[in-house]
This record gives structure tokens, sequence and C-alpha cells, in this order.
């Protein structure tokens, strides 16, 4: 009984995975019969795990999804990815934060005494970055109703923020500074949109299947990212300016995320910057401890006036 158990379990481990697995080549790696696999087959099928049976040349069997969660199995690496996941779910901003705790506990019980101790010693704490207002939670129901809509490619009804109902066919479900956005092409304003996932009510039934539109900028990082650089639709900052800075290039471009940095001398680089406001721009600029020459525009040089009255009569 304690082999028969073991191959079952070895069986178990082999149908996750891959797909299809031919009955010849489970045997040869269980170095069983075909007949021994089809009985552990059957046994396995009596758990609750629904493995089909598929026919050709090389037929065989297929673990599918069933209307129930039969036990899982996991290697070590998958146990201790999971673990770092679920103790990380906190950030995630869908309001699981309860489910992902039940769900570490379960997976601790069933784990063998040499893992449950790797997971125990592994302790994350999940901080999220300090924003100006706490992101709104978005119920895990609204992420799985718009989620399904992208994967089905469905017209997805909805109000938004109490307005009248909207209809748009949603592309991507993406996570922004800690916030959760549908990138959907908005059928009555016939344009792309984004929109807030946390004042999103779904509205059932969805509407007719539609074939996705191209993406504007390649890919949904690249759109988000313009989206949110500027007010006016560009994809660009509003204020971009150019300075020279008295630091190398390489120190100016470690804090530089997305500004464009010139070598123009072992001390000396020129940076190219955006911001949504020319004081702002002025601002990040005066963040490096360095001597700043403004190439342009004036809107720079007026911003950098303005700071310096402002602190100016701070030191007053």
């Amino acid at each position: 009984m304690p082999k028969t158990s073991a191959r079952l379990l070895a069986l178990l481990s082999l149908l996750q995975t891959r797909r299809d697995w031919p009955g010849a080549l489970l045997a040869e790696r269980l170095e069983v019969s075909p007949r021994t696999v089809r009985r552990d087959i059957d046994r396995l099928r009596e758990l609750g795990y629904p493995i089909a049976t598929f026919k050709g040349p090389d037929g065989g069997y297929r673990l599918d999804a069933g209307t129930e969660l039969p036990p899982l199995l996991f290697d070590d690496e998958q146990a201790v990815a999971l673990a770092i996941a679920l103790q990380t779910a906190v950030t995630s901003g869908a309001g699981i934060e309860e489910a992902a705790a039940r769900a570490l506990n379960t997976v601790r019980q069933v784990m063998p005494a040499r893992l449950r101790h790797r997971i125990d010693t592994l302790q994350v704490t999940a901080v999220e970055r300090p924003a100006p207002r706490p992101a709104p939670q978005v119920g895990a129901e609204v992420i799985m109703a718009l989620s399904a809509a992208v994967h089905s490619r469905e017209v997805l009804r909805f109000d938004y923020a109490g307005s009248p109902p909207r209809r748009a066919e949603p592309h991507h479900l993406v996570m922004w500074g800690g916030r959760w956005y549908l990138v959907a092409w908005d059928l009555d304003r016939e344009d792309w949109r984004t929109f807030r996932a946390d004042r999103i009510t779904p509205r059932i039934p969805a509407g007719p299947r539609f074939i996705p539109r191209e993406l504007p900028g390649g890919t949904v990082a690249a759109f988000v990212a313009a989206r949110f650089r500027g007010s006016d639709g560009s994809g660009d900052w509003p204020c971009r300016g150019e300075v020279i800075l008295g630091l190398p290039a390489a120190v100016v471009s470690r804090y530089t995320r997305e500004g464009v940095v010139e070598e123009l001398g072992p001390d000396r680089c020129r940076l190219v910057l955006g911001s949504w406001s020319w004081t702002g721009l002025a601002a990040a600029v005066g963040r490096f401890d360095a001597d700043i020459e403004v190439v342009g525009p004036a809107e720079l040089k007026a911003a950098f006036a303005h700071l310096a009255r402002r602190y100016a009569d701070a030191l007053r």
C-alpha cells in the first residue's frame, strides 16, 4: 500500500507538469505496466481528480478542470513561490488579504515538516508605497468580472462612479500606483480610456463579442505609462525641459527613471526631463546636489526664479 500511495503521488505530479501524457510514456516514467497506469488513473478519479482520456496514436491522459478543487501537489520551489505570493497579496488592492492569509495557513498545514520549516522562516512584510490618499479597495468579484470580460472579448456594460451606463470593449486589466485600471475602447466616446476598477459596477448580461483593436503604443505598459504622463492625451509630459548638471552622467542616470541623460565630460551631463508642471520640474532637477545650467525653455528658467524667491522667503 505505501508503494501504491507513493506511485499515485508521483503520477499526480507528472500529470500536473504538462497537458497531455501518452499512456506508454507515463508507464515508462513510473516504471510500471500500462495496465497499472490505468488502475492508478481510476484511483485518482475516485479521489476527485478530473482525468480525461484522449485517443489517437499516442492515446493517454489529461488532468482537466473539474467542478471542485481537488487536493494539489506542489514541488518545493512552487510551494515557496506560493507562500511569497500569498504573503505579499496585501498590496494587491483586490480586497483578498483575509482569503490570502487563510490560503497560506491551509497550504502550510499540509506541507512536510522540512518544507514547513522553510515557509515559517520566510517572513515577508509587504509595505505599500506611501500615497497622499489610501488606494481604494476593489472587490475580488469585480476583478474577476472584468478579467472574464477581457478574456472572453465581450462588450462590458457597467455603471461608472454614478454616471449613466457605459459600454466598452475591455482589453487589459492593469495595476498602476497601487490601483486597478481597466484599459478599454469606449464605444460611446469612440476613444481609448483607462477606467478605475474601484468605480466600476459591472452590469449583467455582457454585450456581444468583439474583435480586439490595436492598442496605441504597441504594448499595454507603454500605453498606460503614456496616458498617465500627459493630461492632454499626447503621451508626453505637459512640461519638458533641458538642463546641464555638474555631476557625472552615471550618477544622474541612477536616479532618473524617465529622463534622458547625456555625458558631456567627467563631471558634467545633459538631462532632459518631464513633469506635470514647470515648478515641479525645477524642484525635481534641484534635488541633485550640483550646479545647474538651464538650457531651456524660458518657462523652466522662470520656475527656478519662482522657487528661488520662495526659498529666500522661507529663510526670512
